[in-house]
């Protein structure tokens, strides 16, 4: 697979589309927990906000519908009404023309000429090699606007459980995991969702084993508090979680997902 990604970095470098045809499903508000998540990310608000008017995001591998992208543009556009947002596709069949405040266009990992601030992929390199994913990466964040962020990640199909990198032109950033409350058992039911960079770590000796591992014996001391529901227990075991001192984010306001963000130092592929 090392030469696939090599003819990839070539694609780019000669401004083809980069990437490949994915299967493309989607569905009506598939990337909800994504997008609710974003729209209250201290540093992507402050990103948009003082972008220069107008500022760009870029949704690359939309897949077989436009869903998805205009919904995040309907959501990005609360913070800056003046947005612009691109939806690109491999796939010249699935691009459309300009509807709904978003332009469609032929184009991959390359982001075909533009530089924006924002860059969303989702589903897309989970369908990918994971000795391709770093090459994805690289392509995407050597063209981003200065302080631009890059949110990359997977879900189910129809956004039940989902997990997202956050990456800026250092790389990641961050481990976001999201899921229903009431979908699944314990914590680790997330796994299966898991970017592509880390799913097959899900191991012992892991770092992404070890929290996941950590979150579940959270989930599991904080069961008296199971009669509240599951959102205030797992409110609960996430606290729990902070004290045995794993760095998780704090939550300031209420949510409707059971969320866990970590930087991506304390889940990162050991050597």
């Amino acid at each position: 697979m090392a030469d696939h990604a090599h003819n990839l970095r070539a694609e780019a470098g000669r401004g083809r589309p980069f990437g490949v045809i994915t299967r493309g499903t989607t569905g009506f508000n598939r990337l909800r927990r994504s997008d609710r998540w974003a729209v209250h990310h201290p540093r992507l608000r402050r990103l948009l906000l003082d972008a220069p008017s107008p500022p760009l995001a870029v949704d690359v591998g939309y897949g077989a519908s436009h869903t998805t992208t205009v919904e995040w543009a309907q959501r990005l556009r609360t913070i800056r009404p003046d947005l612009e947002v691109v939806g690109l596709e491999i796939d010249p069949e699935r691009v459309l023309p300009p509807r709904d405040g978003v332009r469609f266009e032929l184009g991959g990992f390359e982001l075909a000429g533009h530089r924006p601030q924002l860059v969303r992929a989702f589903n897309v390199l989970r369908q990918y090699d994971v000795d391709q994913v770093e090459t994805a990466w690289e392509s995407v964040l050597t063209r981003l606007a200065p302080g631009g962020l890059f949110i990359e990640g997977t879900c189910d199909e129809i956004g039940r459980r989902a997990a997202w990198l956050l990456l800026d032109a250092d790389g990641p950033v961050s481990l976001t995991l999201a899921w229903e409350p009431w979908d699944v058992e314990k914590p680790s039911d997330v796994a299966e969702r898991l970017p592509k960079i880390l799913i097959h770590r899900n191991v012992p000796g892991e770092r992404i084993h070890a929290l996941l591992t950590a979150a579940d014996d959270a989930w599991f001391r904080a069961a008296g508090w199971e009669p509240y529901g599951p959102r205030v227990r797992w409110r609960q075991a996430r606290q729990m979680l902070i004290d045995d001192g794993w760095p998780v984010d704090p939550v300031r306001r209420t949510l409707r997902d059971n969320l866990l963000t970590i930087p991506w130092a304390a889940v990162a592929p050991t050597p």
